[in-house]
């Protein structure tokens, strides 16, 4: 039977799964021909050799943010980019914490991503991950997000944190990624790809405000400037009699307590219930690390705890953290 002849109620039931084919396809063909061009192939150049990976530029004037692992200690490489141009890149600043790194291309480059909202995004959402690692040039892999709110592993000297509200998604990554861009269906860049964790199984580094903040500080100073309580605590939910008390469902129980840090001179305990910090509930470990930048350093910080049933006040003073301190 020739497709002429075919029953035309037939075609019609085939109908809608190729037009919603199309309109995938359409969509992520759309969000590759934005970002390709402004994601850039990294080669790092290294003491001992050279390190590559993928930069997506944020600026008109030659900004480009990638990982921090990516760069790692170099001071300097060359960009390519998809229309065949390159450009001797300097590193600006670099925070293994969030592995995040900015850096600057010396010359024109392509106009800049359109940075998105992380915040925004929902579990089954499609993604685009955009990369351009060496000899792989505009590579494009779609998926959706599998999940959110997952934690990575950082270290920076021997302080041990975590990067937080990482996305996990399906999209194929591959090393040579890292540093490319991740981006709804708008073309607009809501991740930095960061790692691959296994088959099937990629994270990125979400553009929200609290990343934005890490990307202005790197630009003005070429570092994160971060304060530390010195306390270690895990999220556990609020017994039904307190929640009623005290209106929390989550807080954060206090498992030690780091000896003459700021969270110990301010007579925080191990056993302590940890319910709200600067006036703000704390649910999560990350609810406390959004409040540990620059600003928060020697100022006074109000943390309301529940303590052996009874609720306590104390004031605790953030120092600066310096990439010593074990929490």
């Amino acid at each position: 039977m020739s497709p002429e002849s075919r029953d035309p109620e037939s075609r019609d039931d085939e109908a809608p799964d190729g037009r919603a084919l199309d309109a995938y396809s359409a969509t992520v063909s759309a969000v590759a021909r934005e970002l390709t061009p402004r994601v850039a192939a990294l080669r790092v150049r290294h003491r001992r050799g050279e390190g590559a990976g993928s930069a997506v530029a944020f600026t008109g004037d030659g900004f480009l943010l990638t990982n921090a692992h990516v760069v790692g200690t170099a001071a300097g490489g060359q960009a390519a980019f998809a229309d065949g141009s390159t450009a001797d890149f300097t590193v600006v600043g670099t925070d293994p914490l969030s592995d995040l790194a900015v850096v600057r291309a010396d010359g024109e480059v392509p106009g800049p991503a359109v940075l998105g909202d992380s915040d925004r995004l929902v579990v089954g959402q499609l993604v685009v991950a955009v990369g351009n690692p060496l000899g792989l040039a505009g590579s494009v892999t779609a998926g959706v997000v599998s999940a959110l709110g997952r934690s990575l592993p950082a270290r920076s000297g021997s302080a041990a944190r975590v990067i937080e509200d990482v996305i996990q998604t399906d999209a194929a990554l591959n090393p040579g990624n890292s540093g490319g861009a991740l981006a709804d269906s708008g073309g607009r860049v809501v991740g930095i790809n960061t790692a691959v964790a296994g088959a099937g199984l990629g994270l990125a580094v979400p553009i929200n405000a609290t990343t934005r903040r890490i990307i202005a500080a790197l630009m003005r100073d070429g570092r994160v400037r971060r304060a530390y309580l010195g306390l270690v605590a895990a999220p556990v939910p609020v017994p039904p009699a307190l929640r009623a008390r005290t209106g929390h469902k989550e807080a954060l129980r206090v498992a030690e307590v780091v000896p003459r840090s700021p969270a110990d001179r301010a007579g925080l305990r191990r056993g302590d219930l940890v319910l709200t910090a600067g006036g703000r509930p704390v649910s999560h470990a990350q609810s406390l690390q959004r409040l540990m930048f620059e600003g928060a350093i020697g100022r006074p910080l109000a943390i309301t705890v529940v303590r052996n049933g009874a609720m306590v006040d104390v004031i605790a003073e953030p120092a600066e953290l310096t990439g010593t301190e074990t929490a």
